[in-house]
């Protein structure tokens, strides 16, 4: 593996097709929609790494999203990172994957996410019936070999992850409603928990020539040079933004993408492809960053300067 920024291509759906085909019987599955680009950020992310028993990842930016059960169903210890509550977790996730929370208050008994907070106005032959095909959904599917644990905590600050932890981070789409200020902060943090030599692939917004607010959406388009800084990646790391046209045309006229786009999409002119019309204004770009080992040389520096 190798440091890089890539603007995800739409061949990844062929070059990738089984896996394609994995993530969408999951989600289907789990009555999980994909947010309109995220099957190129998923198969791009899941294509870098190496999964199995005894691998810790976090899914920073989680929310309820299918990365972080993805990999638990391959065996990983999974940390789902997010400033959402997910205290009370639906039914179905409880069922099929082995959920914990980080913390006491971060994840409820789950007999209390059966009657939650914010379902106080259905009724109670409604909240039965939803069970009911949770229920009949998680016999749909093997309950997963690997954990997830829910940490309900802004990524900026992430106490309770000790340093040099994590074999991975991952970011689907997440770290773009970040400015570039705050974004750096954020970055550090997610760095400090990775091990020396594992890896933070994180899925952004590109801009072609200077960094953008796509307000539907509420979050940022990045420039290359901006995540060279970020990122703290060397000019020598390889970029394709020099295809940024091509590729983005090739996205427009994606008729896989186009064809499913989620139902949500047309419910609000608040997000990514407001009202369901497709029309891209930007394209993900992927960003893959190694944690630096330490040399002996700085290591001996750093005991001398510790003494």
């Amino acid at each position: 593996m190798q440091e890089k920024i890539e603007i995800l291509s739409v061949s990844l759906l062929e070059q990738y097709h089984p896996l394609v085909s994995e993530l969408r019987y999951l989600s289907a599955s789990l009555g999980i929609e994909f947010g309109w680009h995220y099957l190129l950020d998923l198969t791009w992310m899941l294509g870098q790494m190496e999964l199995g028993s005894g691998i810790r990842v976090m899914d920073a930016g989680a929310g309820t999203g299918i990365m972080q059960w993805f990999l638990a169903r391959k065996g990983v210890e999974v940390f789902s990172v997010d400033r959402l509550d997910r205290a009370y977790l639906p039914l179905r996730y409880r069922l099929l994957f082995n959920v914990q929370g980080l913390r006491k208050g971060d994840l409820k008994p789950m007999v209390r996410s059966i009657w939650t907070q914010d379902d106080h106005e259905r009724k109670p032959l409604q909240k039965m019936a939803v069970n009911l095909r949770d229920v009949l959904r998680a016999g749909l599917v093997s309950r997963a070999a690997g954990s997830v644990l829910i940490y309900n905590q802004d990524l900026g600050d992430m106490p309770e992850i000790p340093d040099s932890y994590l074999d991975y981070v991952v970011a689907v789409s997440s770290l773009e409603h970040n400015s570039p200020q705050n974004l750096k902060l954020v970055l550090e943090e997610l760095i400090r928990v990775l091990k020396p030599g594992g890896c933070l692939l994180a899925t952004l917004g590109a801009a072609r020539d200077q960094d953008w607010f796509h307000k539907p959406s509420r979050g940022w388009c990045y420039s290359e040079s901006t995540l060279r800084q970020v990122f703290g990646l060397a000019p020598k790391v390889p970029s394709n933004y020099e295809s940024y046209d091509d590729l983005f045309d090739e996205l427009r006229n994606c008729a896989e993408l186009r064809g499913q786009l989620a139902s949500f999409y047309r419910k609000s002119g608040d997000n990514g492809m407001p009202w369901g019309v497709w029309d891209p204004q930007y394209q993900p770009v992927g960003v893959c960053k190694i944690k630096k080992s330490v040399s002996v040389d700085e290591f001996v520096s750093l005991g001398e300067a510790l003494s």
